[in-house]
C-alpha cells in the first residue's frame, strides 16, 4: 500500500495528516524534496507527531536550506535537482510519501511534482481546506491529476465543517471524501491519533481509486 500525500496549497497540514496516517497504518514516510532547514522539517514534524521510529523515516532524496520553491531552493544551494532519479523506496509496509505545496511546484525549470506523480502512478490523496476558496482550488487540483492521468484516492479536508462546500467538492470534482481532519489543540500526537480515528476509518483507505 503507498499513497502520495500533495495538497491544493503549502501550509494547509498535509504534514500533520501525513503523520497520522503513517502511524494509524503503521507506515513509512518519505518527504522527497525538504526545502528549508532551519525550522522543524516535516520528517522531524512526522516523527514527533506520529510517532514514527526513525528507521521508519526515510532519508529526503535532496536537503535544501532556503524555505522556498525547490527549484529556486536548489539553484540558491547550487544543486541540481534529477526529477527522473527521484523513486519510491521499497518498503515491508505501508509509505506515506509527501509532496510539497501544490501540484504545480516547480521542482527544476522545467518539471513539476505532478510529473514525478504521474510517472510513479501512485494513488493521491488530496488534501484541501474548508474555508473560504477552496472550491476553486480543489477542482482545480482535481482537474490537473486528472489531465496527467494520475490515479486520485480521495480528498481529505483540514479545518471546520463546511458541508456545503464538502458536498460540492465531491459531486463536481466526482472524487471520494475520505474524511475531515478539524484543528486540534492543542495539537499533541495523543490529540493527532484520537481526531485521526474518530474521523478517518481505516478501511476507506483499502478502497480503490478514482
Amino acid at each position: 500500500m503507498r499513497f502520495v500525500v500533495t495538497g491544493t496549497d503549502t501550509g494547509i497540514g498535509k504534514t500533520v495528516f501525513s503523520a497520522a496516517l503513517a502511524a494509524a497504518l503503521g507506515g513509512y514516510y518519505w518527504k522527497p524534496v525538504q526545502s528549508g532547514l532551519d525550522e522543524e522539517t516535516d520528517s522531524q514534524v512526522v516523527h514527533r507527531l506520529g510517532r514514527l521510529p526513525p528507521n521508519r523515516i526515510v532519508p529526503e532524496a535532496y536537503r535544501l536550506r532556503t524555505p522556498a520553491s525547490p527549484h529556486l531552493a536548489a539553484r540558491l544551494d547550487h544543486v541540481e535537482i534529477e526529477p527522473e532519479r527521484l523513486m519510491p523506496p521499497v518498503t515491508d509496509a505501508p509509505l506515506i510519501i509527501e509532496g510539497a505545496g501544490g501540484l504545480l511546484v516547480p521542482i527544476t525549470e522545467t518539471a513539476v511534482f505532478a510529473d514525478v506523480f504521474a510517472r510513479w502512478q501512485i494513488p493521491v490523496i488530496l488534501c484541501a481546506r474548508t474555508g473560504l476558496g477552496t472550491i476553486n482550488h480543489t477542482l482545480l487540483s482535481l482537474e490537473a491529476l486528472r489531465h496527467r492521468s494520475i490515479p486520485v484516492f480521495g480528498v481529505v479536508f483540514i479545518g471546520d465543517e463546511q458541508t456545503e462546500t464538502q458536498r460540492i467538492i465531491a459531486a463536481m470534482g466526482q472524487v471520494r471524501i475520505l474524511g475531515r481532519l478539524p484543528q486540534i489543540d492543542p495539537l499533541t500526537p495523543e490529540s493527532l491519533g484520537q481526531a485521526f480515528q474518530k474521523n478517518f476509518p481505516l478501511f476507506s483507505f483499502e478502497e480503490k481509486t478514482a
